[in-house]
């Protein structure tokens, strides 16, 4: 039995039955408060991770996942980028003749999704709105969107419930679809146990409710696909697909390079992420989801 199938049970073993420990509505809202702070002041560094391999692989394997489910003829349809950051994802959807709408509470992050729309040619089909997550009901009218993107959002965010709601009201209709991207518990406990080898760590994430990004330092919550799935279904929202976003891409020894051999890491990464025994120890997890 290998180490990745030992972990594997062990992880998929305490899914749904241990609880993780309580998060009071202060603590939430101090880590809000430094969420905001850090993704408007360090744009340029979530920006330069993008470019990097791994966040590149985030954005391209995720995107690829969304591609299943468009329309054969997107042209034309309206899409929101819910915490669109620099703006990449939207940039892909206008390039498919898309109209897209990009939130995100950092002026910082939109200024520099402003500046790429514009270096793509593609700023007359993007619309910058500065606004909460949180708001969506207030932000916009109901069944305005035939896409929504909700990508590495939720674990940011004090009443993620609530933003799915909101998102679910701003479907068009049953055809509709919002793709979903959040940190995954079980690929936390992967990396502390195969790149930091820190197996108390590891041991801990099993029952964690939040961990700990590198690129800030600071705290993220963490879900396992079941949790997701509830609160997809919490808000009206029926799973499609369920898909894994770097499996193995993060523990490939250093003789394997991710830049000279992207193509290849890419395409093994595409194909299990679509195997739902690898997709479940994946570091994050992407549903897609339509209305109920």
């Amino acid at each position: 039995m290998t180490i990745l199938t030992f972990l594997a049970m062990l992880v998929r073993g305490g899914r749904g039955v241990l609880v993780a420990p309580h998060v009071g509505r202060r603590s939430m809202k101090m880590t809000a408060n430094a969420d905001s702070e850090r993704f408007q002041n360090g744009a340029d560094k979530y920006a330069a991770y993008l470019e990097t391999p791994e966040g590149r692989l985030r954005s391209d394997l995720s995107f690829d996942n969304l591609q299943d489910f468009l329309p054969p003829q997107a042209k034309d349809l309206c899409a929101l980028d819910v915490g669109c950051g620099t703006g990449a994802a939207a940039i892909r959807l206008a390039r498919l003749g898309m109209h897209i709408t990009v939130l995100d509470s950092s002026p910082a992050m939109l200024d520099i999704a402003k500046r790429k729309a514009e270096e793509a040619g593609v700023a007359d089909k993007i619309v910058l709105q500065h606004g909460d997550a949180a708001q969506l009901t207030n932000l916009f009218r109901a069944a305005s969107f035939d896409v929504i993107l909700c990508h590495n959002v939720l674990e940011y965010l004090d009443d993620p419930i609530a933003v799915l709601c909101g998102a679910a009201r701003s479907l068009r209709d049953s055809s509709a679809i919002l793709s979903v991207l959040v940190r995954n518990r079980a690929g936390e406990v992967f990396k502390a146990a195969i790149q930091a080898g820190d197996l108390a760590v590891a041991e801990s994430n099993l029952i964690a409710e939040w961990g700990q990004e590198t690129l800030y330092g600071g705290r993220v919550r963490l879900f396992t696909p079941d949790r997701l799935q509830a609160m997809l279904n919490a808000a009206s929202l029926a799973v499609t697909a369920e898909r894994g976003v770097r499996v193995l891409a993060d523990y490939l020894p250093s003789r394997i390079s991710r830049s000279a051999d992207y193509e290849r890491i890419f395409e093994l990464e595409r194909k299990l992420s679509r195997r739902p025994e690898y997709a479940g120890v994946a570091r994050y997890t992407q549903c897609v989801a339509r209305l109920g």
